[in-house]
């Protein structure tokens, strides 16, 4: 049987047996094409990573079937640019930015929909001052960023100002070539004079966040999943993402409304789309926070553990023209969450788990995956990808039979995961003695 040649950006290891647990994985033969060091680590090089991708691809002796990713930014365009050129299958790279440049987004979004916060732009040439009609508390963002990068909250014009400052210096780093994107499109005038090195400020919203898993197949709009997105208390940074969401029936339905509604306006198709909520119980208000133009990677395995196949599956069947048709609880556990094991202040790696270790772990919890993101001797303020209040020292993927077992599970892991940290002040290599679990917030 012959199989499809599948190029997946930035295909890495966490990623790379959860691609071979989907459906029809035997018609499929993975190649990486450019790496996840050089797509998410400093200045990204769009102009440079899409000569470098044609190169590979133009070498290749055989068929060029699909060219898939599950990252951000710039995985998220230059899928639909590298598509266009080698005839497969995606969405347009309008529909992409439409969802990825936030004011963009927010204008699509405000013509079909009420379900979202205030917003405007800020200026960031003149003396920082909140935009008029706007009320604090307010989030701070540059117009593209990922991982809640240079995404501030403020509660008053000082914490405006101090913010404005850190996002005038860093907006480069990832704004600069999403410039260069936007330059292959129409843009409209507003969104043209905006630029892709632009702050939006937006109120803040209350009550408890939610995500939605879709695709779209051949025009057709399909929400397979609602997850609870659950915050460390007291911050805006993820503890956990759990599948299925416990919130009331009646509420998911509106969130699946909402989100067919604002797919359809952008005009995303043959694609998977992730989009993140607010849901205010005492008031009954749904509110948009942000439209991704893909799955989440992050959620593959809980996919996997309660309804039997990874969400990987739909970009798969879309990239090769399939109906994903997704099956429905037929894994092997009830409820599934991804853990985000924290620390809230910076240091420098000592020690982390061995890979002995986690296999320990993994052999004697079942029902676990875990992945170690620092490496020993790194910095943690050097780590890609981080939100502005914390840093991630592991993924804790977790299913179980009911949320007080996967609970249990989770604080068991941490018991045999440990990590080490120096003092923040030493920085002449003297260890500190101290854990993890010590000096963490």
């Amino acid at each position: 049987m012959s199989q499809a040649n599948v190029f997946v950006i930035g295909l890495d290891e966490e990623n790379i047996e959860t691609l071979r647990a989907v459906p029809h994985a035997v018609e499929y033969r993975f190649h990486p094409l450019l790496s996840v060091e050089e797509l998410q680590h400093g200045e990204i090089p769009v102009a440079e990573l899409l000569e470098k991708a044609c190169k590979e691809l133009d070498a290749f002796d055989g068929d060029v079937d699909a060219i898939v990713g599950y990252w951000d930014f710039p995985v998220s365009t230059l899928v639909p640019i590298l598509a266009e050129r080698y005839g497969t299958r995606a969405t347009s790279l309008e529909s992409v930015v439409k969802c990825e440049h936030k004011y963009w987004s927010r204008l699509e979004q405000r013509k079909v929909v009420d379900e979202h916060p205030r917003f405007a732009l800020v200026d960031l040439e003149g003396e920082p001052r909140p935009p008029e009609g706007l009320r604090f508390p307010m989030w701070l963002k540059p117009v593209k960023s990922y991982s809640s990068e240079l995404a501030f909250g403020v509660k008053d014009e000082e914490e405006f100002a101090a913010a404005v400052a850190e996002i005038r210096e860093g907006i480069t780093r990832i704004g600069r070539p999403f410039e260069y994107v936007m330059r292959r499109l129409q843009l409209p005038p507003d969104v043209a004079e905006a630029g892709g090195q632009a702050c939006l400020a937006e109120e803040s919203l209350t009550g408890v966040q939610a995500a939605v898993e879709g695709y779209v197949y051949d025009g057709e709009v399909t929400v397979y999943g609602v997850l609870d997105s659950i915050n460390y208390p007291g911050t805006s940074s993820f503890l956990r993402h759990q599948y299925p969401a416990s919130l009331p029936e009646p509420v998911q339905q509106r969130l699946r409304d909402v989100s067919r509604r604002v797919i359809e306006q952008i005009g995303m198709d043959w694609a998977t789309f992730s989009i993140e909520y607010f849901y205010d119980a005492a008031t009954g208000e749904i509110n948009l926070l942000e439209i991704n133009p893909r799955h989440s990677q992050s959620h593959a395995e809980l996919f996997e553990y309660v309804d039997g196949v990874p969400n990987h599956h739909a970009m798969l069947s879309l990239a090769m023209g399939r109906d994903p048709d997704l099956p429905y609880r037929a894994g092997p556990y009830a409820v599934a969450a991804k853990w985000y094991h924290r620390q809230f202040a910076d240091g420098l790696v000592t020690r982390v788990p061995t890979a002995e270790e986690v296999e320990r772990v993994e052999r004697e919890v079942p029902g676990v995956r875990i992945t170690v993101k620092p490496g020993e001797g790194q910095r943690l303020s050097d780590m890609p990808g981080q939100d502005s209040y914390s840093f991630e020292l592991a993924h804790v993927f977790v299913g179980a039979d009911s949320e007080e077992e996967m609970r249990a599970k989770y604080d068991r892991c941490l018991a045999m995961l440990p990590f080490e940290f120096a003092e923040e002040s030493d920085r002449d290599g003297e260890r500190d003695s101290g854990s993890e679990s010590e000096r963490a917030a």
